[in-house]
């Protein structure tokens, strides 16, 4: 007679709890700023981007008498507003903080870190989720700080010559938050990249183009200005003068809230590329 032994599941304890978000979010925190050169690079870019906003406004300051009237006449808000957002700024955004986007990725992939990671941490959505959340907010933070700062600075410079904004002033708060959100979405995009390129320097690159090269050389006929005003470079550039300004000397003009509109999709597309690559891919 054969005796058959009922199957029963055997339950293994496991005493590791599972980990939470904000665990999640404080180990990211810690891997951003683990490299001494984190702190440095946040610190010399923005160094340099305010210094560089203020010679900017100095020089208006300086050649101010030379002036004609109808030139002080139409300086604000205008001309007052690039001064405190200047172009060299606004590149300077997208190269810099695309790049610390990338490398939070990439990084840890040329480590091997990100097995290490993966291992400890099986859910990889949610540790790529904490990944996208502390980057937005630290450079959104870093952008702000950036914004602000340059404008208190270049405006208090054009106020010795009467020619400075206040941030009640129409289309300064809008210029600010814009300038504010481009770290953001650069860095999100750079993620969205480097999760999909895994290599530093390709990722670095193909940013590059995507963010300013392409950007710059889109313009003419109606679908190539289309595709421009979808950029996040020429988005930004029209959130610092807004839809009556020089900005829409083109013959297709965009919109103030199409603008807004680039940054949200491309910041949204950017953060779902970074989440949902990392799980259908090994590592």
């Amino acid at each position: 007679m054969t005796t058959t032994m009922p199957n029963r599941s055997v339950n293994v304890p496991n005493d590791e709890p599972r980990a939470r978000f904000r665990d999640l979010i404080a180990t990211e925190w810690i891997k951003l700023w683990s490299l001494r050169s984190t702190p440095w690079a946040f610190a010399a870019i923005a160094l340099a981007i305010i210094i560089f906003n203020a010679n900017a406004a100095y020089a208006d300051w300086s050649n101010w008498p030379q002036y004609s009237a109808e030139t002080r006449t139409g300086f604000t808000p205008s001309w007052a507003l690039r001064d405190a957002f200047t172009n060299f700024a606004g590149m300077s955004v997208v190269l810099a903080i695309s790049a610390i986007g990338t490398l939070t990725i990439t990084g840890e992939y040329s480590t091997g870190m990100i097995r290490t990671t993966f291992t400890a941490v099986p859910a990889r959505r949610s540790v790529m989720t904490a990944k996208v959340a502390v980057v937005s907010a630290v450079t959104t933070g870093y952008g702000a700080l950036i914004a602000g700062t340059s404008f208190l600075v270049t405006q208090a410079i054009l106020s010795g010559r009467g020619a400075g904004m206040s941030i009640t002033d129409p289309g300064a708060l809008r210029a600010m938050a814009g300038a504010a959100l481009l770290a953001p979405v650069s860095g999100l995009v750079g993620m969205g990249l480097g999760a999909v390129i895994r290599h530093s320097a390709t990722t670095i690159v193909t940013s590059m183009v995507l963010l300013l090269l392409l950007p710059v050389t889109l313009s003419g006929d109606h679908w190539t200005a289309v595709i421009g005003h979808a950029m996040p470079y020429q988005a930004w550039g029209h959130l610092m003068e807004g839809d009556d300004a020089a900005f829409n000397h083109y013959a297709y003009p965009s919109t103030v809230a199409g603008a807004w509109l680039v940054y949200a999709v491309w910041a949204l597309a950017a953060a779902v590329l970074t989440v949902s690559t990392v799980h259908h891919r090994d590592q």
